[in-house]
């Protein structure tokens, strides 16, 4: 894997986190979601 594509993985990684942590917990809830999961599924591990 290139550094190019590591840096934008790990760019779209924190944005995802970033976004993530902006919604409220009822947000969060309605989606289906803890806080508890934002960094998996910003891996891209769940959903």
């Amino acid at each position: 894997m290139s550094i190019r594509k590591k840096f934008a993985d790990m760019m779209q990684y924190h944005r995802t986190v970033r976004e993530l942590n902006a919604l409220d917990t009822r947000q969060l809830r309605d989606l289906g979601i803890t806080r508890a999961d934002i960094h998996d599924i910003a891996r891209g591990k769940v959903l």
